[in-house]
C-alpha cells in the first residue's frame, strides 16, 4: 500500500510550491454532494500495482495516448503523500518525499514522456479546503487525464472525500463528471487502490489475515487486515483489488478480505503492470493487461469459507494470472489471450520445487517475492503433477496452500514451454 515516494526536481518543486500559494487563495465553492457511486463512465481506468518504473514507456504512453497524445493535459494528485509540513527534508529537492515533490516528479515525467503539460493539483493534507476550491476544479477541467501517486490511500479519503457522510469533494466530483465523459483516471498502488468500491482494504499481512480474519477500520498495526466499509471512490465496482500483490504476498489477505466481506472477485495488481478498465461500471467492461508482471484474478463464486477447531479454511476458489497484452471479459467472467501466446502443452517432468513461504513473509530474511506464483506456474508447465501444495513461513497454525489442476485449467504460453497465463487453477487453504 505504501508506495516509497520519489525526490521531484528543483524548479519543479518550486514551481508546485507557488502553484499552491496561488490556489490556497482562492474562495472555498459550495460543498458538493455528489455520491461516490454516482454516474457509469464511458472513460477508462489505469490500475497499476505499484512501483511503476520511470522508463516504463508502454503504461505511461498508454496513459498519454489515452489522454489525448501529444495534446494530452494530465493532472496529478498525490494526496496520498505526506504533505510538506511532515516531511523532515522537505526543503532538500534530492531528498524530498512529501505531495508537492512527489506531484512535480510526476509532472516532470508526464511530459518526458510526451504529454503537452502535466501539473500538480494541489489537494493534501496541507491544502484540503482546495478540495472544494473553484480554482482548482477550474484546473481539473481544463485536464484531459490523470493520475493518482502512491502512498497510503486513506489520505485520498480523507482529502478528497467528505468525512463519515462520504461524498464527493468539488474537486473529485470533477473528475468523476471527466470520466464519466471519456477522459482516463490512471493510479498507482494507493492510486489505484483508492479507485475502489465498498470494503477497500486498508492494510494487513496475508498470514495474520488468515489466522485473525478481517475488520473494519484503519489499524496503527501493519499486520492487522483491515477494510473500509464505505470504500474508496468506487470507480471500479466489479471486484475488489490489492496493489503490490505479488511483491509483497498479498495473495492471501485479498482472499480472506473478499470471502469475509462476501465478494466473489478481486483484482491482485503486480508491481510495474497495468490493469487497463475501458466502460467500467457499464455492462461493457472490459479488460486488458500491459507490463512486466501482470495482474491475478481470484474468483471465489464456488469457494466455501469456514472456521474449524483448527483455523479457518477456505476452498474451492480459482486462480487465473494474465501478462501482457492478454484481456478480460468482467461481466462474462472471460480471459482472452494475447495473439503472441498459445495454449501450453505440459512437458516438465521434474517436480514442482518445495516452497514454505508462499505469500512472502516479512520475518523470513529468505523470503522470495512473487512466490504464490511461482508455485502455481511451476505445476501448470510439469506433465507429472495435478496438485501441488505450499505452506506459510509462520505457524501456530501454519496454513497450507493447495494448487489444482482441475477440469477447465488452461495455460498459455509464448516460448512453448513457459506458463505465461493461467485460467481457472483451484486453490484451496487450510491449517495445519
Amino acid at each position: 500500500m505504501r508506495e516509497r515516494s520519489r525526490p521531484g526536481r528543483r524548479h519543479a518543486v518550486a514551481a508546485a510550491t507557488a502553484l499552491v500559494l496561488t490556489l490556497t487563495a482562492a474562495p472555498a465553492a459550495a460543498e458538493a454532494t455528489t455520491r461516490p457511486d454516482a454516474g457509469r463512465a464511458a472513460g477508462s481506468l489505469i490500475l497499476i500495482g505499484g512501483a511503476l518504473a520511470e522508463n516504463n514507456t508502454q503504461v505511461y504512453g498508454e496513459i498519454i495516448e489515452r489522454a489525448g497524445g501529444s495534446r494530452a493535459r494530465i493532472g496529478v494528485l498525490t494526496a496520498a503523500s505526506v504533505p510538506e509540513s511532515q516531511d523532515p527534508h522537505a526543503d532538500d529537492p534530492d531528498r524530498c518525499s512529501n505531495s508537492a515533490c512527489n506531484g512535480a516528479y510526476y509532472a516532470e515525467l508526464f511530459e518526458k514522456h510526451g504529454a503537452a503539460d502535466a501539473q500538480w493539483i494541489p489537494v493534501d493534507l496541507d491544502h484540503i479546503a482546495n478540495a472544494d476550491s473553484d480554482a482548482v476544479v477550474d484546473r481539473i477541467n481544463s485536464s484531459t487525464g490523470f493520475f493518482l501517486g502512491g502512498g497510503d490511500q486513506y489520505r485520498y479519503v480523507t482529502t478528497l472525500l467528505h468525512g463519515d457522510r462520504h461524498t464527493d469533494s468539488k474537486v473529485l466530483a470533477a473528475i468523476r463528471a471527466k470520466l464519466a465523459e471519456g477522459a482516463v483516471v490512471a493510479g498507482t498502488s494507493a492510486g489505484a487502490q483508492i479507485a475502489a468500491g465498498p470494503d477497500m482494504v486498508t492494510g494487513g499481512e496475508s498470514y495474520q489475515g488468515l489466522r485473525d480474519g478481517s475488520a473494519p477500520g484503519y489499524f496503527d498495526d501493519p499486520t492487522r487486515l483491515g477494510y473500509l466499509p464505505a470504500g474508496g471512490f468506487g470507480f471500479l465496482r466489479s471486484g475488489l483489488f490489492d496493489t503490490h500483490t505479488g511483491a509483497y504476498g498479498r495473495e492471501g489477505r485479498a482472499l480472506r478480505l473478499a470471502a469475509d466481506t462476501g465478494h466473489d472477485r478481486v483484482y491482485a495488481l503486480q508491481e510495474n503492470s497495468a490493469l487497463v478498465v475501458d466502460n467500467p461500471g457499464t455492462r461493457d467492461e472490459t479488460m486488458t493487461v500491459l507490463g512486466t508482471n501482470g495482474v491475478g484474478i481470484l474468483d471465489l463464486r464456488d469457494a466455501r469459507a469456514r472456521t474449524t477447531p483448527a483455523g479457518w479454511t477456505l476452498a474451492g476458489a480459482q486462480y487465473t494470472h494474465l501478462t501482457d497484452g492478454d484481456g478480460y471479459d468482467a461481466r462474462r467472467w472471460a480471459a482472452r489471450s494475447a495473439p503472441d501466446k498459445r495454449p501450453l502443452t505440459p512437458s516438465g517432468t521434474s517436480p514442482v520445487p518445495a516452497n514454505n513461504d508462499v505469500f512472502y513473509s516479512a520475518d523470513n530474511p529468505a523470503g522470495v517475492p512473487y512466490s504464490f506464483l511461482r508455485t502455481a506456474a511451476a505445476l501448470a508447465a510439469t506433465r507429472n503433477q495435478r496438485t501441488a501444495t505450499a505452506t506459510t513461513y509462520e505457524r501456530e497454525p501454519r496454513f497450507t496452500v493447495t494448487f489444482t489442476k482441475q477440469p477447465g485449467f488452461t495455460a498459455w504460453t509464448s516460448d512453448g514451454a513457459t506458463a505465461r497465463s493461467l485460467i481457472g487453477l483451484r486453490i484451496d487453504i487450510a491449517p495445519r
